[in-house]
């Protein structure tokens, strides 16, 4: 009888949901829900459970084929409980994934945060197979990133290692997310790239974006269509997150001194120009010896490496 792990990535825009064949760690079957308008810890659980049991519907698979769930979720983790303790985007807190997952349907699950599970898809299955210290990066929302030493992620005293997006880059600079000022991702993030975009725009300077999309709902494609049309506006707002992002880069090369650097999120997917001129521009900063041995890698699993990420889990942490 075929095997399978459970991956559920919990996000502040979808929940996808998968079961990835425990064998080949390719997905067999998914599920894809909005959750962009589900706020709360009662909706966001309910939203985990019509996914779940949707999957099931759609597969065919009996619980008893599923070792485990592993949910990776947007927000702040107790790792040991499975607790979702504070999540911004979806308005939980202490939500207790691991204890009502394991109630309903009676299976083992393991609950990490987002941007630590889509490092563990990278290192063990992505990117990062044949590396033992690397960082990885992940542009999106915000500045997501996680430090794996020996092939271990660091937590660090409280869990919360790895906060790249909330090094002060800017002192006294633009309000982040977070409530401080200066902070990378409210100057290299997709939100502050299309923040800024839209601000100049409403200062009265001309951008092809005002033509081709909401300035609400700039995707990848519009950026890189604006790029490719040399348009002043995106050009100089991607240069401005380049100049930040490489910066807080060159500073983990000279302090980590990591062997390999992963960037992922859809900017760095979809615009090479985003991708090779931050890190041309990180090596260029960063000390000659530590930036000649460190390598750059774009991540190789994309969206999905947040939900093998979960489906493999519950074996990382067995390994560790």
């Amino acid at each position: 009888m075929k095997k399978f792990n459970m991956g559920i990535d919990l996000g502040g825009t979808k929940v996808l949901c998968a079961l990835v064949d425990e064998k080949t760690n390719k997905i067999e079957f998914e599920v894809k829900k909005k959750t962009k308008k589900i706020k709360g810890n009662k909706n966001v659980i309910q939203k985990i459970y019509e996914a779940i049991d949707e999957l099931l519907k759609i597969s065919g698979v009996n619980k008893n084929q599923i070792n485990s769930i592993g949910v990776a979720a947007a927000g702040q983790i107790d790792r040991k409980n499975g607790i979702l303790l504070y999540s911004c985007n979806l308005e939980c807190v202490n939500l207790n994934i691991k204890e009502l997952l394991e109630c309903k349907y009676n299976i083992k699950t393991t609950v990490g945060n987002d941007v630590e599970v889509s490092a563990i898809a990278e290192m063990m299955l992505g990117a990062g197979k044949d590396y033992n210290n690397m960082v990885c990066i992940f542009i999106g929302t915000g500045v997501g990133s996680s430090i794996i030493i020996d092939r271990k992620l660091v937590h660090g005293a409280t869990g919360t290692a790895g906060e790249l997006g909330h090094t002060v880059v800017q002192p006294d600079g633009r309000i982040c997310s977070c409530g401080e000022s200066g902070c990378l991702e409210a100057y290299a993030s997709r939100t502050a790239i299309e923040a800024r975009i839209d601000g100049m725009i409403k200062k009265g300077k001309y951008s092809i974006i005002s033509d081709i999309c909401d300035t609400q709902n700039i995707s990848t494609k519009h950026l890189k269509e604006a790029l490719d049309g040399h348009d002043s506006v995106v050009t100089e707002c991607i240069g401005e997150a380049v100049k930040y992002l490489s910066s807080g880069i060159a500073n983990i090369i000279n302090f980590l001194n990591p062997e390999l650097i992963i960037l992922g999120g859809g900017i760095i997917q979809g615009i090479d120009e985003f991708y090779l001129k931050t890190v041309r521009s990180s090596k260029n900063k960063a000390l000659l010896i530590a930036s000649g041995k460190t390598e750059f890698k774009k991540a190789e699993l994309g969206d999905y490496s947040g939900v093998i990420g979960a489906s493999i889990l519950e074996k990382y942490y067995n390994a560790v």
